[in-house]
């Protein structure tokens, strides 16, 4: 969904947070941060974020030691474009039975269809709860997955990813992939040069590699002194280049067995994926950015022949190269 304001010098495109009791007070601040940052060329704002409460205006109890005087109430969420749920630590009957709160659907039925919905960690379990996720794939803090799935059999739960983008419905992982879910959809509605203008602004990656599996806390050997990131490094140096994974081992002086086990122990993939991902980063760049022939984007980008590059966005994006930059590049020049 891209915002109009974009597009047409309207108003910006609207997103109300939903603060309920028990709020992060982290998570509840992600979507000002990030959307807040969001301009065009000439300065003018992309997003408008406010935020609601499920009762009328007053005082919302967070998880820290203060609570947050919330302005607006639920009617506002009437008024979204997009609605952001952040993590609760009082979820109640939503966490422990799966059903919403009287107050809670109150809440929840001043949502217009069409509404993009965004959850944040196990903010999930209310969208879960309200039937938004049934059928669809969703995560969720990867040390609440196991129990998500067993609480809503009915969706599909990827513990591995950091978000997931389903639409007009996505949810993030824990805590900081709010961040990463938040940057996302900047870069979804407005291309890459806005996404990234924020990620520096914000002193966050643009894009972080790999999954949830690199943050789960697994037995490993004691010797940890070695790493994979100057080989990262390397490789990223060169992605035009051809490049064999004994040559990425190579630049840590390890065996090809070891540094494919360090390797995904750090990152969460195995190396020839990161390379896909990175060789895929490259070609958004360059199809958004330059005015580099498909051909040339492809050898750039290290896939080679338009053939591959266009498998691997395809299967990554879902979009051929050229209707990546007819998208995007148009976006990227509003």
């Amino acid at each position: 969904m891209t915002s109009a304001a974009s597009a047409t010098g309207s108003a910006p495109h609207r997103v109300v947070v939903l603060a309920m009791d028990g709020v992060i007070p982290f998570e509840l601040g992600i979507p000002q941060r990030i959307f807040g940052r969001a301009r065009t060329a000439d300065g003018e704002r992309l997003y408008e974020t406010v935020t609601a409460s499920i009762r009328p205006p007053g005082p919302v109890r967070s998880d820290a030691d203060f609570s947050i005087l919330v302005e607006n109430g639920p009617e506002s969420l009437a008024t979204a474009d997009t609605v952001v749920i952040p993590a609760s630590y009082e979820l109640g009957p939503v966490y422990e039975e799966g059903r919403l709160t009287d107050e809670l659907a109150a809440a929840l039925s001043h949502i217009e269809p069409g509404t993009r919905l965004i959850s944040i960690c196990t903010g999930g379990y209310v969208l879960a709860a309200a039937g938004y996720l049934d059928g669809r794939a969703a995560t969720t803090h990867w040390a609440s997955a196991e129990h998500f799935q067993r609480l809503f059999p009915q969706v599909k739960v990827d513990a591995e990813v950091l978000f997931i983008d389903d639409g007009d419905v996505l949810t993030s992982a824990g805590v900081a992939a709010g961040i990463d879910l938040c940057v996302h959809v900047v870069r979804s509605d407005h291309g890459s040069a806005v996404a990234n203008d924020v990620a520096r602004r914000t002193v966050v990656p643009p894009h972080r590699d790999g999954g949830q599996a690199q943050y789960i806390q697994r037995p490993v050997p004691e010797s940890q002194l070695a790493t994979t990131a100057s080989a990262r490094a390397w490789a990223l140096a060169r992605l035009h280049e051809p490049i064999q994974l004994r040559d990425m081992a190579e630049q840590e002086s390890m065996s090809v067995r070891t540094f494919t086990r360090r390797f995904r122990e750090e990152v969460g993939i195995s190396p020839g994926q990161w390379l896909a991902q990175q060789r895929v980063e490259r070609a958004r760049h360059l199809l958004e950015s330059s005015d580099l022939s498909v051909d040339q984007v492809a050898r750039e980008s290290g896939f080679g022949t338009p053939q591959s590059m266009r498998q691997h966005l395809q299967a990554a994006l879902g979009v051929t190269p050229t209707a990546y930059r007819r998208t995007f590049a148009r976006r990227a020049a509003l």
